[in-house]
């Protein structure tokens, strides 16, 4: 009677034990293979490569290495002299041509005035010509001197956004060529986070879905939410091989790795502990509003079909 109870107890904490372990490996599965989760996610951040629009030596300098700037703050001053001297050349050229275009047009108006006997058509013509010339000459020169006023503003470079200056390499006396990136600022106002998810995992969540940010060498969390799924990635298989046909690569049948779609999560409160940087590595989880579009217990394979 002793022994067939202890066997009895034997029997019922086996039970326990296998159906507790079931339990685990279900629950490990589900986290593991379904639960919208990634390791694989990096902070994200938009930059400002800001070149000038004119050429010339840099004479200022008034920006520094992982400065925080804002947007209209000088970085740094292009020399200003060839650009003085045109603008003054543009204003005297706007005198001369006024001028000129003042006695155009009282000769023109003279010959108006005159009947057919004092002058003939063609020469009305002739001063009627001289008059529009003059006046498109003039408004030609008030063209170049808006243009000069804009290169001497040009000189002094601004920041476009808010943000940071990073590598910063640009010293006084370098030569800024026109339209050539030579600093870069991090916009603060652009962070995102990426998550790179596997594709078995995309319908688990939808657009709008809470998410949780947690980055490396912090404690803190940062809040979010999905803003937008990307919808397509590079495949090999899409490739030209050296003869003009399709390169498609090889498919082993039981090894078959899941595609990593990525995720775009909007930043929506950040700890004043948590100092972002572009590049950080983050570990994304999202919390779906539902419990899916599917239960947790089927897995839809590549081709469409059920895995269990």
């Amino acid at each position: 009677m002793f022994n067939r109870a202890r066997r009895l107890i034997r029997l019922i904490f086996t039970g326990v034990l296998l159906c507790a372990a079931a339990v685990a490996v279900l629950g490990l599965w589900k986290h593991y293979m379904v639960s919208p989760w990634t390791r694989d996610g990096q902070v994200r951040a938009q930059v400002a490569n800001i070149a000038p629009q004119v050429p010339g030596q840099i004479v200022e300098l008034h920006a520094y290495d992982n400065q925080f700037v804002h947007k209209g703050d000088l970085l740094y001053v292009i020399d200003k002299g060839d650009y003085n001297v045109a603008l003054d050349n543009a204003e005297a050229d706007v005198q001369s041509k006024a001028a000129d275009l003042v006695v155009k047009k009282d000769e023109n108006e003279r010959r108006r005035r005159l009947d057919n006997l004092s002058t003939s058509d063609e020469e009305k013509q002739r001063f009627a010509d001289s008059y529009a010339a003059a006046m498109a000459a003039y408004r030609t020169s008030l063209a170049n001197l808006q243009q000069a006023r804009l290169n001497l503003a040009r000189t002094e470079v601004r920041s476009t956004v808010n943000g940071y200056v990073t590598n910063m390499l640009l010293r006084v006396g370098d030569y800024a060529n026109r339209g050539a990136p030579n600093i870069s600022v991090i916009d603060a106002d652009s962070f995102w986070i990426t998550g790179y998810f596997e594709e078995t995992k995309m319908g688990s969540f939808a657009v709008g879905d809470t998410a949780t940010v947690k980055l490396m060498g912090y404690e803190q969390s940062i809040e979010g939410h999905v803003e937008s799924i990307t919808r397509g990635i590079s495949t090999p298989d899409a490739t030209v091989s050296t003869q003009g046909l399709p390169s498609v690569q090889a498919v082993y049948t039981w090894v078959r790795l899941a595609q990593r779609i990525p995720v775009r999560i909007k930043i929506d409160a950040v700890p004043p502990e948590v100092t972002l940087a572009a590049g950080m590595t983050a570990t994304v989880i999202i919390k779906p509003k539902s419990e899916g579009t599917r239960p947790w217990w089927r897995i839809v394979s590549y081709e469409g079909k059920s895995a269990f």
